[in-house]
């Protein structure tokens, strides 16, 4: 299941996190954000213990969404070592996900 990120918790889950980070930044308005949501949670179950899978509200946590210039949603950014390393805007199919966070993995 994916972490709920806050504008209070996100420099402790993501920043300072010893494994990779999906973050999701989405709102419940954005039908594909909706979409998106199951390919998070599939995700976020399969590499479980290799990399932390996340979400933000950008609705109720504005700081951070303007901190990391969030213009389109879902927008998708995987850190690590507490830097954006990848931004993938849009709905974007598993296969996607998979391809970059193996490759993610390769590089650890």
């Amino acid at each position: 299941m994916a972490i709920v990120l806050t504008d209070e918790n996100f420099d402790r889950e993501v920043i300072e996190s010893n494994v990779p980070v999906l973050v999701d930044f989405w709102a419940s308005w954005c039908s594909p954000c909706g979409m998106m949501a199951p390919v998070i949670e599939e995700v976020a179950s399969e590499y479980k213990g290799k990399i932390k899978v996340c979400k933000l509200d950008v609705d109720s946590n504005p700081k951070k969404s303007g901190e990391y210039k969030i213009r389109s949603i879902p927008t998708l950014l995987i850190f690590r070592d507490g830097k954006v390393t990848e931004s993938l805007v849009g709905y974007q199919p598993k296969q996607v996900l998979i391809d970059k966070l193996d490759a993610l993995l390769k590089m650890e």
